[in-house]
């Protein structure tokens, strides 16, 4: 008995690190190759797709954070019950608190900026290419997009270590 239950709690604890990753992974890919471009050529205006995309990245940010934690926990606690030796320094974990700090860097130091920008320009086409609040905003936008795309090629990373070590 004591072993099927040791069986089935390894099994769920790999089910759930697979799962937040895959989640987490899924979500920016759906977001980007998928969400994202489809807003910005059906919706009437730029404008309208940047401000569903500026309320729904900060979803997708939150889910980034609470799978991360996920993943960190349930790792940890299957490598400690595998004796696996496979700490917290070790480099699927290192990966995945890169992943969550770019996620709060992205989450608390760009959207608000960004979004303060667009509250100060109004319609941000509409405002001069060489205008400084432009300017301001087109940096940041392209910082948001290299900051969830290093979490991207991270979180394949991490999921390839994970799925190389869990077999």
């Amino acid at each position: 008995m004591a072993r099927f239950l040791y069986s089935v709690s390894m099994s769920l604890l790999r089910f759930f690190m697979l799962l937040s990753l895959v989640v987490w992974l899924g979500g920016i890919i759906f977001f980007a190759f998928v969400a994202a471009p489809v807003l910005f050529a059906v919706l009437p205006s730029r404008d309208l797709a940047g401000n569903v995309v500026g309320h729904v990245l900060p979803l997708l940010h939150w889910i980034g954070i609470v799978s991360g934690t996920v993943f960190a926990g349930t790792s940890m606690v299957h490598s400690r019950l595998a004796g696996s030796g496979v700490g917290p320094l070790a480099a699927r974990h290192v990966l995945i608190y890169f992943m969550i700090l770019l996620t709060l860097f992205s989450q608390f130091a760009v959207g608000p900026k960004m979004e303060n920008l667009r509250t100060q320009m109004g319609v941000v086409d509409e405002v001069a290419p060489d205008d400084s609040r432009r300017v301001a905003f087109d940096h940041l936008h392209q910082w948001s997009v290299r900051l969830e795309g290093s979490v991207l090629v991270l979180g394949l990373a991490a999921l390839y270590l994970t799925a190389r070590k869990l077999t």
